[in-house]
């Protein structure tokens, strides 16, 4: 009897709720992705040890996830609505540290066709925006690489407000409290203060976004790293012409200073573009070039990539991607958006050297 209780509820959490509930639903979704890279220009991580790498991969094409979303219908147009979402290895079946086993959504909210969706909780924070402006739609090798995970970044005890879309314009707010004493933060807590806005007209012939996102540092609530700590600008457009989608953006990531530190520039100027062919139904092929300055002698890079998809059905499909990323002399950037720093365990190559990669693998949505 018990078993069957078990079973029972479990049973009523996989499939909509019905009859007395027939106006409430939740869905379980998530993809997983994984491949074959290999990686050179990478630093020997021991004496006489090998500038390249094979290994297995999760995640380079597009994050593997998992998560549950629901609404409840609460009259007058109005939901109740919730997501949770966790991210995972799927070569090795782990997820992300510290305990989170929804460290990419954890939301509850109200929604409305015609006021908008408010959200509490824990999300993407809103520099994620690009995905939609990204040639590679921040696959591992793309708008993150050269600002070491900048632009793609998480916050908790979020505040957020997306709104309908009014003429073809619509906007999203976020705002992400420390938690601390101090309130931009002062190392009590795990994250600062963080903020920011964006606007998106879209029509069917192109598409324009303008963001805004503000992240401080925890440990003294200071704009200190243009990597970690700083204010961020973009401006975005695509453009849709027939089987081809043109993308481009510009950002302009500041900080407000500090001591100077080697390979930790206060000022970036991040700027990418290129262009997507349907090729077939199935099939597509995408080039980009995505470049950097960074100030403080930090250098500048350019990053090459050229991929393309081919769906074997709605919900798999197959990916590649090759890009090589080059380095002025003082610059060490890697394909991957690996953190600031010169040695071997970064990842990142040695300065004024390249790194050149590629990578293959499949993809499924559930």
């Amino acid at each position: 009897m018990k078993k069957a209780l078990i079973v029972t509820s479990l049973a009523s959490l996989a499939f909509p709720l019905t009859s007395a509930f027939a106006q409430s639903s939740v869905t379980l979704y998530g993809r997983l992705d994984a491949g074959i890279e290999y990686m050179n220009g990478l630093q020997p991580t021991t004496p006489g040890g090998g500038s390249s790498r094979w290994r297995a991969e999760s995640g380079d094409w597009g994050t593997s996830l998992w998560g549950l979303k629901g609404a409840e219908e609460l009259g007058g147009g109005m939901q109740a609505v919730f997501r949770l979402e966790g991210a995972f290895n799927t070569m090795t079946g782990t997820g992300p540290g510290n305990n989170q086993i929804f460290d990419r959504f954890a939301t509850v909210g109200l929604a409305s066709k015609q006021y908008g969706t408010f959200n509490m909780g824990r999300e993407l924070a809103i520099a994620n925006g690009v995905w939609d402006f990204d040639p590679f739609g921040q696959s591992n090798w793309s708008s993150a690489s050269l600002v070491r995970g900048r632009n793609w970044n998480h916050t908790s005890n979020n505040v957020s407000y997306q709104s309908p879309n009014f003429a073809g314009f619509d906007f999203a707010g976020q705002y992400s409290l420390s938690n601390a004493t101090n309130f931009n933060g002062n190392g009590t807590t795990t994250q600062g203060r963080a903020d920011g806005a964006q606007v998106t007209y879209t029509s069917s012939v192109f598409q324009v976004r303008g963001i805004y996102d503000e992240l401080r540092d925890s440990a003294n609530g200071a704009l200190d790293s243009a990597f970690t700590a700083s204010r961020e600008y973009t401006g975005a457009v695509n453009v849709f012409l027939g089987p081809f989608t043109v993308r481009a953006a510009y950002q302009a990531i500041r900080s407000s200073g500090g001591a100077y530190i080697a390979g930790q520039p206060t000022s970036l100027d991040h700027e990418w573009g290129g262009i997507t062919w349907q090729a077939t139904p199935a099939a597509t092929v995408t080039a980009a070039v995505y470049h950097v300055n960074a100030n403080k002698g930090s250098g500048n890079a350019t990053m090459y990539a050229l991929g393309g998809t081919y769906n074997l059905s709605k919900r798999t499909q197959l990916h590649l991607e090759a890009a090589t990323v080059q380095n002025s002399s003082t610059a060490n950037f890697s394909l991957n958006a690996n953190a600031a720093g010169t040695t071997p365990d970064t990842g990142n190559p040695l300065a004024g050297h390249s790194q050149t990669g590629v990578f293959a693998g499949i993809e499924h949505l559930f």
